[in-house]
């Protein structure tokens, strides 16, 4: 399926480009100051978190860019882990559009551009990987 390569191409780099508003997160947050309110295990954990959900999608987006054709396979463990993809960004959407409350921080065009662009992928991630667990 060649197509589906694409699309899963497609999703890698669309995994690593998340990566510029992780980055710029803790800026806009202002983690420095929120964060120091907190005691050093707490704050610790933060960071760790954030480590850990960074190294994950990397982890996504190198596999969708190095093995597209094996994702796209149809095969037992290709349909595991595009299904693990599509649930872990369908999460995503959930906490977006029922937990996050990010209103007061969409002060400018940009940002609110940038919040609502990271929709559009999260739910373009959802859509790629839940057809390639699908499609077979």
């Amino acid at each position: 399926m060649r197509n589906l390569d694409l699309f899963i191409r497609l999703g890698g780099v669309l995994h690593l480009g998340i990566l510029i508003a992780s980055a710029l997160t803790p800026g806009v947050l202002d983690w420095k100051r929120e964060l120091d309110k907190l005691r050093p295990l707490s704050r610790q954990l933060v960071w760790v978190h954030g480590a850990f959900i960074v190294l994950t999608i990397i982890g996504l987006g190198v596999i969708s860019l190095v093995a597209p054709a094996e994702l796209a396979s149809g095969t037992t463990l290709a349909r595991a882990v595009c299904a693990f993809v599509a649930a872990f960004w369908l999460c995503r959407l959930g906490v977006q559009f029922f937990v996050f409350d990010a209103k007061p921080f969409l002060t400018t065009a940009l940002l609110k551009l940038g919040y609502h662009g990271l929709t559009i992928v999260f739910i373009a991630l959802v859509a790629i990987y839940a057809f390639a667990a699908l499609a077979h």
